[in-house]
């Protein structure tokens, strides 16, 4: 049975917490700030903890870094 591969988009954007939860950058912060809420950009810094069912998905691209 041949190896599987790591889907190289899914290395470049998440990455695992030491109990095996998967870190994302927050949505929304790319481009139309003017139209945002000063307090949705401060809040939207930094990474957050994805949920289970998004988390699941992930993980199929991702099978070694588990």
């Amino acid at each position: 049975m041949p190896k599987m591969k790591t889907k190289s988009a899914a290395k470049k954007r998440f990455s695992f917490t030491a109990s095996g939860r998967v870190k994302a950058g927050v949505a929304g912060k790319r481009h139309g700030m003017i139209k945002r809420t000063t307090k949705f950009t401060r809040q939207a810094t930094g990474t957050m903890i994805l949920n289970a069912s998004d988390e699941g998905i992930v993980k199929k691209y991702m099978p070694y870094n588990r």
